[in-house]
């Protein structure tokens, strides 16, 4: 399971020209689901993303987590983080999940985040998106669990 988060001021995502999702400061959470992922890794990975240091402390360090800051969620699924790229100009697909068990492991991923008290926006599984953000540094990580 892999998330590329991006500290941002405010991220929306967009479906159809209508906004499904939007935060203000937090993470924007680009999910990738592979195969042998389970949902002990996407607790794993949630508490990684929850708990990692991006953002500034008094003295200008990445030192507070999004729990720290009380910041926000928008978790996009992301189909292409799974792909493989080591060979040729196209990127291969056979690590990643199917849609069934990526869309299941994505509303787990949700699920869980929401109870942890974070204000959680989504995008829509499967569907032609469009993301827009004020990424804050830009500060960018990809977490691999």
């Amino acid at each position: 399971m892999i998330a590329l988060i991006q500290r941002v001021k405010n991220a929306k995502v967009e479906v159809d020209n209508q906004t499904v999702g939007q935060i203000n400061q937090g993470l924007l959470v680009l999910l990738g689901v592979e195969k042998d992922d389970t949902p002990a890794l996407a607790d794993k990975l949630l508490k990684k993303v929850v708990s990692y240091r991006v953002f500034n402390d008094d003295d200008d360090k990445m030192n507070l987590s999004l729990k720290d800051i009380n910041g926000e969620l928008l978790v996009v699924s992301q189909f292409t983080l799974a792909a493989d790229t080591s060979k040729g100009l196209r990127p291969g697909f056979s690590v990643a999940a199917t849609p069934s068990d990526a869309q299941k492991l994505y509303e787990y991923f949700v699920a869980q985040s929401k109870t942890m008290d974070f204000d959680t926006q989504t995008g829509e599984f499967g569907a032609d998106m469009q993301v827009s953000l004020v990424n804050d540094g830009p500060v960018t990580f990809s977490l691999r669990v």
